[in-house]
């Protein structure tokens, strides 16, 4: 099978493809052929080798596709079977071995593309505002890169429990999907202070809680904008990882609460992991969660998502397909 290989940890150089065995089953193993792979920062921290992992390996922690051959002691699958996964390396293939209890089903009504793309970030932002600060009715939510992947999630999340969103965007495009998808204000961090805009739009309270994606750029600012006892859900470092801080700057700036929350720690359990893609799956069915596809690349052009992605030149959701 093609799939893409990292020999070594590295920039987008070392993404390679190569020809591999298909794999065989264990015997609690699916083998899924994949129709779609989802590209993630996830998958940059993998290949640049911040989260450890000995190469050579094949990238990749998200797919969707049909099930071509069950291990021998599966019950609960069986051949032509559509399942989604997310959390098992090796995604950017045209196969993958997959546990049977970290797959699930998908239903009538989601493709397998919005099974792909809803995966990962579709649970990483049900965790947030159900879980890791569970967001209220009349709450207020800054939720930075609004219009990224996750962020137009969040923001059609947070509105649907009927929360106010203040989203951050880069430009005019991202800000009119922001919109479309619900935000009720937008800051142009590129050319605003969002530190100051943010006091402005709340009257100087502050939010409730920030989902902060990015990282390195906000964080010092992020906690000038919560009102006291406020929370920040940091899930992501797109734009590098947060130096060490003095955790004594949280008693003075309102007694805040900070986190590092992940996907992993979510859907540790497979009855939780089927809670939030079950929840996530009929968002899609019911219209109440739209994703955002921008752009399927075939598995040979795995260096240019890559790059687009870093170059924070996308909104919405990148596939790969095989």
């Amino acid at each position: 099978m093609k799939a893409i290989q990292v020999p070594q940890t590295g920039g987008v150089e070392v993404l390679t493809l190569v020809d591999t065995p298909t794999p065989k089953p264990k015997p609690n193993e699916v083998i899924v052929k994949i129709a779609a792979a989802g590209v993630n920062f996830i998958d940059v921290y993998f290949r640049e080798g911040r989260y450890p992992v000995t190469p050579p390996f094949i990238l990749g922690q998200e797919a969707a596709g049909v099930v071509s051959e069950v291990g021998s002691d599966v019950k609960d699958f069986k051949v032509g079977d559509r399942v989604a996964y997310t959390g098992i390396t090796g995604a950017y293939a045209e196969y993958g071995a997959v546990p049977a209890d970290r797959l699930v089903r998908v239903p009538a009504g989601v493709t397998d593309h919005q099974a792909a793309a809803a995966m990962l970030q579709g649970m990483t932002a049900h965790y947030l505002v159900n879980s890791t600060y569970p967001l209220k009715k009349g709450e207020t939510a800054l939720i930075h890169a609004a219009a990224g992947g996750v962020g137009l999630i969040l923001v059609q999340m947070a509105k649907n429990i009927g929360a106010r969103v203040i989203g951050t965007v880069s430009t005019e495009e991202k800000a009119k999907l922001a919109r479309e998808a619900g935000a009720d204000e937008i800051i142009f961090y590129s050319k605003q202070d969002f530190d100051a805009e943010t006091k402005r739009l709340t009257d100087g309270k502050g939010v409730h809680v920030i989902y902060d994606g990015v990282g390195k750029t906000t964080f010092d600012q992020d906690l000038n904008c919560l009102r006291p006892r406020g929370y920040l859900a940091l899930f992501g470092a797109s734009s590098g990882p947060v130096p060490p801080f003095d955790l004594g700057k949280l008693a003075v700036k309102g007694s805040l609460f900070v986190t590092r929350p992940t996907l992993v720690h979510h859907i540790a359990s497979y009855e939780e992991l089927q809670h939030r893609a079950t929840d996530v799956l009929t968002m899609i069915v019911s219209g109440k969660l739209k994703l955002r596809i921008e752009h399927l690349y075939p598995l040979k052009d795995v260096q240019q998502a890559h790059r687009d992605l870093e170059g924070r030149k996308t909104t919405g959701k990148l596939l790969l397909i095989p």
